[in-house]
């Protein structure tokens, strides 16, 4: 095997796992640190190409989210608009884990809105690894959700635009939609 895959191998699925992890410390701390370790302990063991280029494009992504919210974005508890800074960096895995947080202890419809949510992270998880049988039922399931539950999905998510692409189960993901800007950079002359 060439490639990273977390279905396949627990290496991978181990390193995800950890990985996502050590991201959701890391928001709360709004440090790094937690997820650099992370990183740490495989990079130390030598792994294969394959392997270190998903922890340093991870790692990547991770800084990127963890800037945004240093600049002035979204506080800790704001489940969506923390879900939609991972979505937009393609951390469909990280999505699933951080909004599943939030899953056991949401009640009624923002229950089901979450795990729409979570579901369609799910489907693009499969998307990227090629595994078209697994996206589709995931993605059934997920469209189902949204259909239902798309008054009640914050209007800070595109809604048609992410039941649009789910529905067809387009391997290029949707940005979520837009964070409001933080209010130090709303003073503009």
């Amino acid at each position: 095997m060439n490639r990273f895959d977390p279905f396949q191998n627990r290496l991978c699925r181990n390193i995800r796992n950890d990985l996502s992890e050590s991201l959701i410390e890391s928001i709360h701390l709004r440090n790094i640190g937690p997820s650099q370790a992370a990183a740490e302990k495989y990079l130390s063991e030598d792994p294969e190409p394959f392997v270190k280029s998903y922890i340093h494009a991870r790692i990547t992504r991770y800084r990127i989210v963890l800037a945004q919210l240093q600049s002035g974005g979204p506080q800790s508890d704001d489940t969506y608009m923390i879900a939609i800074l991972l979505w937009n960096q393609e951390l469909f895995f990280e999505v699933h884990e951080w909004l599943e947080n939030r899953w056991h202890t949401a009640t009624g419809v923002e229950k089901k809105v979450i795990q729409a949510l979570v579901r369609s992270a799910g489907t693009y998880v499969h998307l990227e690894l090629g595994r078209m049988g697994s996206a589709r039922k995931i993605g059934a399931k997920a469209l189902a959700g949204l259909v239902e539950q798309k008054s009640s999905i914050p209007d800070m998510i595109d809604a048609d635009l992410l039941i649009k692409k789910v529905k067809i189960l387009d391997p290029a993901p949707p940005k979520l939609g837009a964070l409001p800007k933080p209010e130090n950079g709303a003073q503009q002359a």
